[in-house]
């Protein structure tokens, strides 16, 4: 094994030997570039999707933009599933506990499998409904259902394919992830071009080129996992798949209050959603849009945010208290600085990043000037995103629920129901700046303290 290697640098972990700081922070760097190439791939593909049908005109870009945070309540829970397995993964592969590991990858894939099943089902059947309820028009509900029926239709593909990577990326396989999510996001711009304008779907042609280019990716990932990981592949070892009662109560524990925070998080942006729509598709079409710009500058944080969870959840597996805390702090001031540089130029170059997914004057303008508000919020929301990832490393998910429903439902969505009818977007976005930079606040103080590395589960 050579000297400064990842597997070398994670056997220091799993042994019990001294690391210096230097090889803590090649490590965090070894498992960090490739997570922020994989994030850096699934932002170009947002912005894909999204370019593509901004050609198509304000309207169907608004029907996306009205049911997006609903798909993303609907993958928050099937990855909240997942992460109760990998976070095991993590702990066991720090332990050197390998077999272990496989137990749980049979049992994590399965039980992602049947929940996002249900909620595939459960999608399907609110689809007709759902852009109502949201307070969409009539131009724009037809494509909104039709958008989120096709995309629950592929959800279990996409969960269990998250769910794979997830564990490869606990045992501390960062790479092949992170070709994967690459290859999607080539995959999903050639489908997406066939069936937005070769077939002429339009909104329908973009949930089918990203939901078959999932499925495709997803076949992969399992094929890599379970026949070619040093880790995790199961070829030629015997093992039940059928769930086991400790198993699943450890995944509970973490999965649990994820799911609540997925309510909050997701809820608060369903009703912010709710609180924008009335401002019209312009508007609409202007926030989603930004949302989507908004990505390039935060896509390094959940790059850390992913290693984070590896390093303290491998760290805690070996009980290395210190050594934990210490790769925390490594990740989330590495995340810091970066996210404070990007949203310097996300300010400058706020009206570039908006024109290249719409050709609508009226939405680049108002996208560039919200961008241009949570530009000041960065560097905390940094903070609090890498944080997260390391509290989840150590299977502490109940308190930083408690921080996001504080951040989403006190902060943002109260400010913005007072300065959203006085200020338009605008007045939403500043909300959105307030939350976050208060969010970051709090997360720095609970990483400071030691309740977010006491509980075990191995």
């Amino acid at each position: 094994m050579q000297s400064g290697s990842k597997d070398y640098l994670l056997s220091l972990i799993r042994e019990g030997k001294t690391m210096t700081f230097a090889e803590q922070l090649r490590l965090t760097v070894l498992l960090a570039v490739p997570a922020i190439l994989a994030q850096f791939s699934s932002v170009m593909m947002q912005y894909i999707d999204t370019a593509m049908v901004g050609r198509l005109g304000a309207n169907p870009s608004a029907s996306i933009g009205l049911v997006a945070t609903s798909t993303w309540i609907f993958a928050g829970f099937t990855m909240a599933v997942a992460t109760g397995f990998s976070v095991q993964v993590a702990h066991r592969c720090g332990a050197g506990d390998f077999v272990g590991a496989r137990q749980v990858l049979r049992q994590g894939l399965v039980s992602t499998l049947a929940v996002s099943s249900l909620f595939c089902i459960l999608g399907v059947s609110i689809s007709g409904a759902l852009p109502v309820w949201l307070g969409g028009v009539p131009e724009i509900n037809g494509d909104a259902s039709a958008y989120f029926r096709i995309y629950s239709a592929f959800i279990p593909f996409g969960a269990v394919g998250y769910a794979a990577n997830a564990m490869l990326q606990g045992s501390g396989n960062m790479k092949v992830p992170s070709i994967l999510y690459v290859s999607m996001c080539v995959l999903d711009v050639i489908l997406n071009y066939v069936f937005i304008y070769g077939c002429g779907m339009g909104v329908r042609g973009a949930a089918l080129g990203t939901g078959l280019s999932e499925l495709l990716t997803t076949a992969v990932s399992l094929w890599f996992v379970l026949c070619r990981s040093k880790e995790l592949g199961i070829m030629g070892e015997r093992g039940s798949f059928i769930p086991t009662a400790e198993i699943v109560s450890n995944a509970a524990g973490i999965t649990g209050p994820m799911w609540l925070q997925n309510l909050v998080m997701r809820g608060a942006h369903v009703a912010s959603t709710v609180i924008v729509a009335p401002l019209g598709p312009i508007a609409i079409a202007a926030n989603a849009f930004a949302i989507t710009a908004e990505s390039f500058c935060y896509m390094p944080g959940y790059g850390l945010e992913e290693a984070a969870t590896t390093l303290v959840g491998q760290s805690l597996g070996a009980r290395r208290k210190e050594i934990a805390r210490r790769f925390a702090r490594i990740t989330i001031w590495m995340a810091a600085i970066i996210m404070t540089l990007l949203a310097v130029a996300m300010f400058v170059f706020a009206r570039q990043l908006m024109e290249l997914l719409s050709s609508d004057p009226d939405v680049v303008a108002l996208g560039a000037r919200v961008l241009r508000i949570e530009a000041f919020a960065e560097t905390f929301y940094a903070v609090s995103i890498v944080a997260y990832g390391a509290c989840v490393g150590a299977g502490d998910t109940m308190v930083p629920t408690i921080l996001n429903f504080a951040g989403m439902w006190v902060i943002r969505i109260g400010l913005a129901i007072f300065l959203t009818p006085r200020l338009g977007l605008v007045g939403y976005w500043i909300a959105m700046c307030i939350d976050l930079n208060v969010r970051g606040i709090l997360f720095l103080g609970r990483i400071k303290g030691n309740g977010w590395m006491r509980k075990r589960l191995v």
